[in-house]
Formats: C-alpha cells, structure tokens, sequence
C-alpha cells in the first residue's frame, strides 16, 4: 500500500461533515494527506430520527465506486452505533454483545467490503469506524471547553455530572432518553448539532478528545498512519 495520499470519509450527517472538514481535515493534512474529503451518506428526510442512515448495500456502492476509481485513495466511515440500521454487517451482534460493539460492527463492515472490493483488494484501503455510541460523546471529553464552545459556561458542571457518571465519554449509553444528544438537548433547548457541535469540538480540540475516548483515537491513529 503505497502512495495513500487521498481520504474520503463517508459521514452520517452534517455534524460529522462539519467537524471532517473544520477539524480533522486539517490535522490529517499535516500527516501527509493532500486530500480528505467528507461525504454525507445520511438520508436528510429521516435525519431527526433513529436509523436515518441509508442501508449499507448503498453506502457500500458509494465506497466501492471511490476505491476502484482512486486506487491511490482510502476510505473510512464515521457514522453512530446510536440509530444505526438494523441491517447494516455485525449491527445485529453488537446489540447482543457486552462489550466492543463498535469493533464487531467495524469488523463485519470490512469483511463485506473485502468481498465486494475482491481477493486482490488491500483492506488497508478501508478503515471503517463506529462512534460510541453517538458524536456528541466526544464533547464530554472536556466539560468546561464544551459549555464554553457552546456559549453555556454555567452549565459546565452538569456536563461535568454526566461525564463522570461514566468511565469514558465513549460509553455514554445509547438509550432514546439518555443517549449524548438527547442529554444535552435537556440542558440547551433548541441545540443546533451542527453549529454548535463543531465549536464545541474545536474548543476541546484533538488531543483532548483522544485522550478521553480511546476508540476514536485509535481509529485516528490508523488514519495517520496511511499516508
């Protein structure tokens, strides 16, 4: 695997292209990529709702399309466990396993691309990663930062409460009530995920969030390593 110098990154939805382009993007530049580029996968009529990410037979189609017409690119994906599809590869197993749900979803997603991509595909080339259990975790990586991102300081020790309720951001449970989202929707009426998720992210910044969620690192440290 030699030359990977190009990154498309298939995002559930704007928050995640946002924080691809304004934040990750220029980290994965200075590591020697020349091109990352976020590509939205979400369905934009069921967006607001649980499973609003299209059926992975078509997020494949679009995966596979750029890795046979760039064979000097990669692709990785960044998409929730909270709302994912049913029917997407390990998606069923996760939910009956006790731990590492993300990697058995992960695990699955690159099986089945290998089928599709064929024997002579480097699986180097695929990089998928599941957020646990939902993007807004990450913002509990440092409270003070994420009240202060979001124009909220006062709110810094509720956040804080949250936070500490769990090991890591990353296990922030994935319930219709409790999950990241829903949680600060009940402090901050009228939360814009987007806007507001995305300052938050660049007041914590990289090296705190990967010190608090140690799947995300990982997943960025793979990253890194392609070019």
């Amino acid at each position: 695997m030699a030359g990977i110098r190009r990154l498309f990154v298939h995002v559930e939805g704007h928050t995640e292209e946002q924080f691809v382009n304004e934040i990750l993007a220029p980290h994965l530049y200075a590591c020697g990529f020349y091109l990352v580029g976020a590509r939205p996968i979400g369905n934009a009529r069921q967006r607001k709702q649980r499973g609003g990410v299209l059926p992975w037979s078509a997020v494949r189609r679009e995966i596979v399309r750029h890795l046979k017409e760039d064979r000097g690119c990669a692709a990785t994906t960044m998409v929730d466990y909270y709302g994912l599809p049913t029917r997407w590869p390990g998606r069923a197993a996760a939910a009956a396993a006790p731990e590492n749900k993300a990697g058995i979803i992960e695990t699955a997603l690159l099986a089945d691309l290998r089928r599709a991509m064929g024997a002579r595909f480097d699986p180097a080339r695929f990089v998928p990663y599941v957020a646990m259990h939902e993007f807004e975790a990450m913002l509990f990586s440092d409270c003070r930062q994420f009240a202060y991102g979001v124009n909220e300081p006062g709110l810094a020790p509720k956040f804080q409460a949250i936070r500490d309720s769990f090991a890591t951001p990353e296990e922030i449970d994935d319930s219709p009530d409790t999950a990241p989202s829903k949680r600060i929707e009940k402090l901050i009426p009228g939360y814009r995920k987007p806007v507001s998720g995305t300052l938050a992210a660049q007041a914590i910044g990289l090296p705190r969030i990967r010190d608090e969620c140690p799947h995300f690192s990982d997943w960025l440290g793979r990253l890194e390593s392609l070019p």
